[in-house]
């Protein structure tokens, strides 16, 4: 290889890609948006590359500001204007991407502004209102500087390029960011029928307010109210993501309906109807994303709630409540499917001595200690709870007696494994359905007496040979009959 001869990274070549892509991505979607330029060529109400460029900038990272300022350059001079002109729309087109993105990074937690309702205010108004003013400022003023746009017209050219930046965040922005940032499907059969029938009725709906099947004679009656209902149903059954879908779809069927001259916001010029029309979408959409994310916040606070009622706040495990309600639902489900399952109740040895030479801060973290152990041994479908004070259960399903004494074991070899001080150890007992007991307090006294009967082995085997009474020998260790 010669000196001096330059050779690209992989990180200039993949940003390089990605620029291409996006500017072609962009130069497309622009020109479909000035195709709906009525009032000035250069000035559209629908403008979706203000939210893919959003979208991208905060998805990405600021290094695609290169691709939008080309790819709208290259839009607007294949559009109308001048090489001048075109540079300076693209110059307030960048500008207005960049601003958005700072702004949504700066206050509004960035590409996850929708996990709050405050930050979804923040969101729409800064990203989506303030931002898209430069765009709207810097393209007007460049085209009446170039007598593109007469000045007495400077108001009615900036609302309408301002709307339609500002819709294009909102709507098509939003859409991309929260499609990015989760678009795996987890739905059941259930769920999956509910979604069809709520993209049934946005069909019908926009058919009803914006199409011609259910023309009485009547034209462009206010029927604008029957699109609240679905997109209701949308943000408190779906979520965000299928909530702002819903209002892209039904945005979309209201475009077409109304340059058909069909549906509530039809007036004197093509410009003013979409001027309308994209202004209550626009509000609309804020109605639908800032219920959504309320439910979405309610949603979260009642599992987290939820969680607190039936975990230990100390291990992070079950607690008493949530173990009494598993064995009853294990019972039942055994009894039904004649297949037995276990327990393992456990009892950490001399948690009171930890206390008192080392600290309660020390045996708290010797309990969590012997959490994380019941965590690592246990079978995904197994369940570990705090029974209560120094003792543990775990609930092994479809587990024999044999199966339950191996797991025992399992626990008391990973536990030795603990280096951490002091070192710990535990007894264990183990009971088993039905054999054990029909009842949850039959088969709790099973693993009690199983449990003080291996503690009882332990400390026989651990006591000095001159301490113990004539005639008796050290227990052996049985299988399962200590942790």
């Amino acid at each position: 290889m010669k000196s001096g001869t330059f050779v690209p990274d992989k990180r200039f070549l993949q940003d390089l890609a990605a620029n291409l892509v996006f500017a072609v991505v962009y130069f497309f979607a622009g020109k479909l948006g000035l195709s709906l330029a009525f009032e000035n060529p250069s000035a559209t109400p629908v403008w979706p590359p203000t939210g893919i460029a959003l979208a991208a900038l905060l998805i990405f990272g600021y290094r695609l500001w290169p691709a939008i300022l080309v790819s709208a350059f290259l839009v607007n001079l294949t559009t109308a204007g001048t090489v001048a002109t075109s540079i300076g729309i693209a110059a307030g087109n960048t500008l207005e991407a960049l601003l958005g993105a700072y702004l949504a990074n700066r206050y509004a937690n960035g590409r996850r502004f929708f996990e709050r309702a405050p930050d979804v205010f923040r969101f729409i108004f800064l990203a989506a209102l303030v931002s898209t003013m430069a765009s709207a400022t810097c393209g007007v003023t460049t085209l009446a500087l170039a007598h593109f746009v007469h000045w007495r017209d400077y108001g009615v050219v900036w609302l309408t390029w301002w709307l339609g930046n500002a819709v294009g965040d909102l709507i098509v922005g939003i859409f991309l960011i929260l499609w990015a940032m989760d678009a795996h499907f987890d739905w059941s059969p259930r769920r999956s029928v509910e979604a069809a029938l709520l993209l049934f009725a946005l069909a019908l709906v926009g058919e009803a307010v914006f199409g011609r099947t259910f023309d009485s004679g009547i034209r462009n009656y206010p029927l604008e109210f029957l699109c609240i209902p679905v997109l209701i149903w949308a943000a408190f059954r779906f979520g965000q993501r299928e909530a702002v879908t819903a209002v892209l779809i039904l945005c979309s069927l209201a475009i077409i309906g109304t340059l058909q001259g069909l549906g509530p916001f039809v007036r004197r010029s093509p410009n003013e109807s979409l001027l309308l029309l994209q202004s209550f979408m626009g509000v609309t959409l804020m109605m639908t994303m800032v219920l959504a994310t309320i439910n979405m916040e309610r949603n979260r606070a009642e599992l987290r709630l939820h969680q607190m009622a039936i975990s230990d706040p100390a291990t992070g495990l079950g607690n008493y409540r949530h173990l009494m309600n598993v064995l009853d639902e294990e019972i039942h489900r055994s009894r039904r499917t004649k297949r037995p399952f276990s327990i393992l109740m456990l009892d950490m040895d001399k948690l009171k001595q930890i206390n008192d030479k080392h600290g309660h801060l020390i045996g708290t973290r010797a309990l969590v200690r012997l959490a994380e152990v019941l965590r690592q041994c246990c079978r995904a479908s197994d369940s570990a709870y705090r029974y209560g004070g120094d003792e543990f259960l775990v609930v092994l399903y479809d587990t024999g007696e044999l199966a339950a004494h191996q797991a025992a074991r399992r626990i008391a070899e990973q536990l030795s494994k603990d280096d951490e001080f002091p070192p710990l150890s535990a007894s264990t007992g183990v009971a088993v359905y039905p054999e054990g007991g029909e009842t949850i307090e039959k088969l709790l006294q099973t693993a009690d007496r199983s449990l003080y009967a291996s503690k009882g082995r332990r400390e026989a085997a651990m006591q000095p040979a001159a301490d113990r009474a004539p005639g008796t020998i050290a227990a052996q260790r049985i299988p399962g009959g200590e942790g």
